[in-house]
C-alpha cells in the first residue's frame, strides 16, 4: 500500500475543512472521498475498501465518539481523529473508543500528511509481520485470536487500547519499555512528549489486574518506562512505585 494509491474517507461537516483537507490529500497523492454527516460516512465506510478514515468529532447528527466506535465494529481500519477537543480525558475518550490516532484543530496540513503516512506504514507492518497470538506470564494469560485475557480464572474486561498495551507487555516480559516505545508500538505514534497517556492506560491495567487478584505484575523503571514480570518472579517489596 503506498500514499499513491490509499483511498481515505474523511467524514467531516465543515465545509471550508473539508474542502481544504481534500486539496492537501490529492496534492500528497492519496484519493479522498469526503461525507458530511456520522450517518453517510458510516454508510459509505461499511462499502469498505478505504485504507485510513479521517473522522470529526463535531458532526451534526451523530457524536463522533459514537461513529468511532461503529467504525471500528466495522472494521479495523485506522482512525485519525480531527478535534478542537484536546485535554488529555478527551484524548483517552477518543482512543478508547478505537481510534488510532488524534490530531487537534488547527493543525498543519503537513501534519496531517504524516499522521496518515505513520498510520499506513503501522498498519502495513502489521498485516506483513506474524505475531505470537497466545501469551503467558506467570498467571496472565493473552490471546489475541480470541480478544480475551485473564489472571488465573478472572476475565479481564479491556478496551481495545488497554488489550493492546497489555498484550505488547506481556510480549516483551522482563524487558524495560520505554514510553516512546509503547507510544509507537501500542498507538503508533508519537504525541510530541505528552507521554503521560501511557502512564494514563498502565494505572487502567494496575487497576483490572488487582481486581483480579493480580500481584503487581507492571513495573515502573524510573526514568525509562514499564516492564512487565512474571508474578513468581516479583520481589518481596516493590522498589519503585512510580516516578
Amino acid at each position: 500500500m503506498s500514499s499513491q494509491t490509499s483511498r481515505i474517507l474523511l467524514i467531516e461537516d465543515d465545509a471550508a475543512v473539508a474542502r481544504l483537507v481534500g486539496i492537501e490529500l490529492r496534492h500528497a497523492g492519496f484519493e479522498p472521498e469526503h461525507q458530511s454527516t456520522g450517518h453517510s460516512g458510516l454508510a459509505e465506510a461499511a462499502k469498505g475498501g478505504y485504507d485510513v478514515v479521517i473522522l470529526d468529532l463535531s458532526l451534526p447528527d451523530v457524536d463522533g465518539i459514537e461513529v468511532c466506535r461503529a467504525l471500528r465494529a466495522l472494521s479495523d481500519v485506522p482512525i485519525l481523529m480531527l478535534t478542537a477537543r484536546g485535554s488529555l480525558p478527551e484524548r483517552v475518550e477518543g482512543l478508547d473508543a478505537g481510534a488510532d490516532d488524534y490530531l487537534v484543530k488547527p493543525f498543519a496540513p503537513a501534519e496531517l500528511v504524516a499522521r496518515l503516512r505513520a498510520l499506513l506504514r503501522r498498519s502495513r507492518t502489521a498485516s506483513d509481520t506474524p505475531q505470537q497470538a497466545v501469551v503467558n506470564v506467570g498467571g496472565l494469560h493473552v490471546d489475541a485470536l480470541r480478544w480475551e485475557a485473564a489472571f488465573g480464572s478472572e476475565a479481564l474486561t479491556l478496551t481495545r487500547r488497554e488489550f493492546e498495551l497489555l498484550r505488547c507487555l506481556a510480549l516483551n516480559q522482563d524487558v524495560a519499555l520505554t514510553r516512546d516505545m509503547l507510544l509507537e508500538r501500542v498507538w503508533g505514534f508519537h504525541y510530541g512528549g505528552q507521554s503521560n497517556i501511557v502512564d494514563v492506560y498502565v494505572g487502567y491495567l494496575r487497576q483490572k489486574l488487582a481486581a483480579a487478584g493480580a500481584p503487581r505484575m507492571i513495573e515502573t523503571v524510573r526514568g525509562v518506562g514499564y516492564r512487565m514480570r512474571a508474578a513468581e518472579h516479583e520481589p518481596a517489596g516493590e522498589a519503585v512505585h512510580g516516578e
